[in-house]
């Protein structure tokens, strides 16, 4: 008998053809048990890292560098065998800076891609959107946003984003102590990271000898801004302290020098550096923004690392470890961001070795007990009782001087 052909006659006609049918239904089923084991291997082989983030939006250029920084923490880990052996994989999904996108961009990275952790960026509407069901999953969520508001959400969200309030304290506190100007205007987007900040600002302004003299709100998407500026201009206000991020940083200082507003001052929110840049060819040396250590003097990974703490020199290897090879990379590229979501990878192996698992309820865990840990673009301190692992002001006001950031003295 060859092939598919069957006995016509004899005795064991039927006894062939169900030996056969027998023989070929164990084979198909020990090929798709092969082939359910070898895709469990692969998947065995790998970290899974989830990052939704608005690669388009207003957020889009935050979050790109952010993007950029997990991808080179992960080549810098596979380079020594990943975590835990197993190859650190990025898996991107656009929010478009949308909530909305955000959860259907979170819901698919646990069911299809099935991520051992996110890691995600700056939109907080949307991570806090998604953080209901993440937690629910017991995945970890490593953000550069705020927190989700409620306590079982907090509980599996770890932030690497300066609380608001430090924001805030840089640009006051050089308003009090290097100018003269003591009245100032909020210019605020509907951002939460940014109705935080309005919160601390109004509250803050007195201690720094400061009077709000008017409140104006804009959208990341508006075209000009020149009628809050004008009712800015006249309430007095010598300075305008933006809160929120994105192009219109460039909007507002191409819209004061439009309206002649020759002695206002404008501070603008962490943000990216070369949206910095562009503002200060506008508005020269009455544009001022704030950054981390890493963000300031030159190109170099030397040079920018001596701008950190000099008694700290796990703070500089952190610093010179990261910048190294994103200078090799990306050249004078802005790292604010990208320093940040680098050190979040790091650390999150760290957790993970330190679990000797890729569980999700361990390394939760084990983020917790890290203690502080030296990173290139803050130190971290998390505890069970702390998820916001920023402590201490990393932030300095800083302009831009022959084209170059430079902390301002």
């Amino acid at each position: 008998m060859t092939g598919a052909q069957w006995p016509t006659e004899g005795p064991n006609k039927d006894q062939v053809k169900e030996m056969y049918m027998s023989l070929k239904t164990t084979l198909l089923a020990t090929a798709i048990a092969l082939a359910a084991t070898a895709q469990a291997a692969r998947a065995e082989d790998s970290f899974k890292i989830g990052s939704a983030l608005g690669l388009t939006g207003y957020a889009a250029t935050g979050d790109r560098n952010w993007r950029d920084g997990l991808q080179l923490a992960a080549d810098a880990l596979n380079a020594k065998g990943g975590i835990l052996g197993r190859k650190v994989e990025i898996i991107v999904e656009d929010n478009r800076s949308q909530p909305q996108d955000a959860v259907v961009a979170y819901r698919k990275m646990l069911s299809s891609d099935q991520v051992n952790a996110f890691d995600s960026g700056c939109v907080s509407a949307g991570n806090m959107a998604a953080a209901s069901f993440v937690a629910r999953a017991q995945v970890p969520m490593l953000l550069c946003s705020i927190l989700p508001q409620k306590p079982e959400e907090q509980a599996w969200a770890f932030s690497f984003l300066p609380p608001p309030t430090f924001e805030i304290d840089a640009r006051y506190g050089y308003l009090r102590d290097r100018t003269q100007i003591r009245k100032v205007g909020l210019l605020i987007d509907p951002t939460p990271y940014s109705q935080l900040m309005k919160g601390f600002a109004t509250r803050l302004a007195p201690q720094y000898g400061l009077e709000i003299v008017a409140e104006e709100t804009y959208k990341p998407d508006d075209s000009d801004v020149n009628v809050q500026l004008g009712r800015m201009n006249a309430a007095g206000a010598g300075a305008v302290v933006k809160l929120g991020q994105g192009g219109s940083t460039v909007t507002v200082a191409k819209n004061i020098r439009q309206l002649g507003l020759d002695k206002m001052v404008l501070m603008a929110s962490t943000d990216d550096g070369g949206i910095f840049k562009s503002a200060s060819e506008v508005l020269g040396d009455r544009f001022y923004f704030i950054g981390s250590a890493v963000q300031f003097g030159d190109a170099g990974p030397s040079e920018k690392a001596a701008n950190a703490d000099k008694s700290n020199g796990a703070a500089k290897a952190a610093i010179d470890a990261f910048l190294t090879p994103w200078v090799a990379k990306y050249g004078d590229r802005d790292t604010g961001q990208a320093s940040r979501a680098y050190d979040s990878v790091m650390l999150l192996a760290k957790a993970a070795t330190a679990a000797n698992s890729v569980a999700g309820p361990a390394i939760k865990d084990a983020i917790e007990r890290v203690g502080a840990y030296n990173g290139a673009g803050a130190v971290y301190d998390f505890s069970d009782k702390q998820h916001v692992g920023i402590t201490k002001n990393p932030y300095f006001v800083g302009q831009f001087v022959n084209g170059r950031p430079t902390v301002s003295k």
